[in-house]
């Protein structure tokens, strides 16, 4: 009864590891094979018959033989190996990924006397492994390249760092970017970068000609790549060569992607080459035309900014021209200064006036210079600590000289506060607010100027008992030469000061920003830090 029992155990036994998903296999300590399953069959290739008897190491790569030394070496041991994680071979030479579990197989005294592998098949998922840790790779090759280019304005270094990193990811031997520019003859095209081969790999051949093979590129009719360029239908048939000319690249893989504008316009394209067949992938494709569609972006910026920078040229042409002019009658009104200082009888009826237009024009050039500045984006801040008492007080007083009629009044910290900034551009800021709350206020009211140190804050607001701002015009009132209207007429000014002061205050890391409600006057508020952390000393 027990020794039915124990055969019908067996019997349950080898129906469970015959049916096993798993290769299930039992070997000698000497390495010969003594069982087999079917998922064995199915998995190495070889029937039970060819694999009894056979030594295990038919199943393992030559470059890895010296696991079969550590096995044994830890079956001896009497330890058990769990998802070991390792390549074999099957019948018909293909490399398998296994997860291999080998277990001591001990005789009735308890000695180790062989092993049982359980090998599971991970191809599938190694695979998976791999395309995920390309495409990461991939990823992160397409921000470098991206972060590489974003801020860059050189035509020709956007193009050479695209192909130089372009052709090392996708393996070619060389690579290159075409622009897509013919001669009167519409027969080739502009060489532009070349990576992985010299310049004078082309000298004596010339640009490539409007062929069938490039044209599906240059056409922007999508990517083409080939395992073997020298089959296409289209390859060979142009004079003189016929071929490949002696000398020439020896291009066998090929692989080209248009460079397609935003536009839709078709800029030009990257061709890439090796010696060997089949040399690219599927997968080259979607990374190529990502970093093509990067390119097209990143020199169409390239190409805005060239034109901008024209524009401000001609900007800054015409500020030079505009200051010149102002200055011209600037020096005849500070002639009439001096006349007048001869003359005292004059003086009375002339100072005002001269005055008030010295001080009108001399406001205006800075406004032109300091707009010349900030478009040019050479805006330069003066840091050094200063005194926010003192900067309030001498922008109270410089207002002060020029609107007599108004009362300014203002309220500063109880303890000083020394601040890191740009002390005449921060006054500039606040003389430019004092003195639209003048000119929006009418003549006997009050302005208010209000300061608090808050952490590591200071915050200025103006007040004033003006007209206050409509709603629509809450969004403009920062934007460069927009100006309030007051009624039907405009007021004076070129609307660029409060333009000029936002910019001031960002440049500080700082915020600006008004309140108001039409008839009830406004408020305008500047916050800056103390101590920026990152300004330099």
């Amino acid at each position: 009864m027990i020794q039915e029992d124990m055969e019908q155990r067996r019997m349950i036994l080898a129906a469970i590891i015959d049916s096993s998903e798993d290769a299930i296999i039992s070997k000698s300590l000497d390495g010969i094979i003594v069982s087999w399953n079917r998922s064995a069959e199915r998995m190495f290739g070889y029937p039970e018959a060819e694999a009894l008897g056979k030594h295990i190491s038919m199943l393992i790569p030559a470059d890895r033989q010296a696991e079969e030394d550590m096995i044994v070496a830890n079956l001896r041991a009497g330890k058990r190996i769990e998802h070991f994680q390792t390549i074999r071979v099957n019948k018909a030479g293909e490399e398998i990924h296994i997860s291999l579990t080998i277990s001591p197989i001990r005789n009735q005294a308890g000695v180790v006397v062989g092993a049982s592998k359980i090998a599971r098949d991970i191809t599938e998922q190694k695979r998976a492994e791999e395309a995920l840790t390309r495409h990461n790779r991939h990823m992160e090759a397409i921000n470098v390249i991206s972060k590489a280019i974003a801020g860059e304005i050189d035509e020709e270094k956007i193009l050479q760092r695209v192909t130089d990193d372009s052709t090392k990811l996708v393996g070619a031997a060389f690579g290159a970017f075409f622009y897509n520019k013919t001669d009167t003859k519409g027969e080739s095209y502009l060489l532009f970068t070349l990576s992985g081969a010299p310049m004078e790999a082309f000298e004596k051949f010339g640009m490539p000609r409007n062929t069938a093979v490039f044209s599906k590129t240059f056409k922007g009719e999508g990517l083409y790549r080939s395992d073997d360029i020298t089959k296409d239908p289209n390859y060979g048939k142009n004079k003189p060569y016929h071929g490949m000319p002696e000398g020439h690249l020896p291009v066998v893989s090929y692989l080209a992607v248009p460079v397609i504008a935003p536009s839709g316009g078709v800029t030009g394209g990257l061709f890439f080459g090796h010696p060997e067949k089949g040399k690219f992938l599927a997968e080259h494709e979607g990374l190529l035309q990502t970093i093509s569609s990067i390119a097209a972006v990143t020199l169409n910026k390239a190409k805005l900014y060239g034109e901008v920078q024209a524009l401000n040229a001609k900007k800054d042409e015409f500020i030079s021209f505009a200051s010149h002019e102002l200055k011209t009658p600037l020096t005849t009104i500070k002639g009439y200064l001096q006349l007048a200082e001869k003359m005292p009888d004059l003086t009375t009826e002339v100072m005002p006036k001269i005055n008030k237009q010295v001080n009108r024009l001399s406001a205006i050039i800075g406004d032109l210079l300091d707009i010349s500045k900030i478009q040019a984006g050479a805006l330069a801040l003066n840091y050094a600590p200063a005194s926010l008492h003192l900067i309030i007080r001498e922008s109270i007083e410089t207002v002060k000289a020029f609107s007599p009629g108004h009362f300014l009044e203002f309220e500063l910290p109880i303890r000083d506060v020394q601040i890191f900034v740009d002390g005449q551009k921060i006054g500039q800021v606040i003389i430019n607010l004092l003195a639209n709350a003048v000119k929006f206020s009418k003549s006997g009211s009050t302005v208010l100027l209000k300061s608090i140190y808050y952490g590591d804050f200071i915050r200025v607001s103006v007040h004033d008992q003006g007209i206050g701002i409509a709603d629509k015009e809450m969004g403009k009132i920062f934007s460069r030469f927009y100006r309030i209207e007051e009624g039907k007429q405009k007021t004076e000014g070129l609307g660029l000061g409060l333009y000029i002061s936002k910019e001031i205050i960002e440049a500080h890391h700082g915020y600006i920003w008004a309140e108001s409600e039409l008839g009830k006057g406004a408020v305008f508020t500047l916050e800056i830090p103390v101590e920026y952390k990152n300004m330099p000393a």
